[in-house]
């Protein structure tokens, strides 16, 4: 046998057990439930990772994260359609056309950012509104939006749904099966308001 055919084989029987071993944590990692940091897919440069959480929490987020996604892009459509429909019918200065109580609220909340000495999250007020206050300039302006909802207790009662449902994700905490049926039947709700 030549030394080149010796490290030929060398190199192979190098990889073959380098992957014998891979498939050996693999099971392991799967059988007790545990990562042991050999994906370098979850490690990406754009990603914050952390081995040091525990696995089920990092897969419970993962899994609460879908939740956060719709309720992310549903109160920006509902907040850009309010805005969109009140400058159209009020102007610039719509704003003023919100509730009292909704405007002291979302005072105190901006205060309170930009008392913290953290970088505020916007300058428009209607960025601090919850759903339920977002229901209530609906509500309150109803002879703007009643050409779009087609009744305005289904709004309160879908925006209460949707103040209701976001504590959970917003509070870290996991949403039921449920809820998570709940949710999605209240945005379809929502979307069906508008038919």
């Amino acid at each position: 046998m030549t030394k080149q055919k010796s490290n030929e084989e060398n190199i192979k029987l190098f990889g073959i057990s380098n992957q014998m071993a891979e498939l050996d944590l693999h099971r392991i990692e799967s059988k007790f439930n545990i990562d042991l940091g050999r994906n370098k897919k979850a490690i990406k440069k754009d990603n914050i990772y952390y081995p040091q959480f525990d696995l089920a929490v990092r897969k419970e987020a993962q899994e609460m994260a879908k939740n956060y996604e719709v309720f992310y892009c549903l109160e920006k459509a509902i907040r850009s359609l309010i805005i969109e429909e009140m400058e159209s019918a009020e102007g610039e200065n719509w704003w003023e056309k919100a509730p009292q109580v909704v405007k002291d609220e979302v005072k105190k909340r901006m205060d309170i950012e930009k008392d913290a000495g953290v970088t505020i999250r916007s300058s428009e007020p209607i960025d601090y509104t919850t759903f339920g206050e977002l229901g209530e300039i609906i509500k309150s302006n109803w002879s703007v939006f009643g050409d779009i909802f087609n009744s305005k207790k289904a709004v309160q009662k879908v925006m209460n749904n949707l103040n209701t449902l976001r504590g959970p994700i917003a509070h870290c905490s996991l949403l039921a099966e449920d809820e998570v049926v709940r949710l999605q039947i209240t945005v379809r709700d929502w979307f069906r308001l508008m038919e």
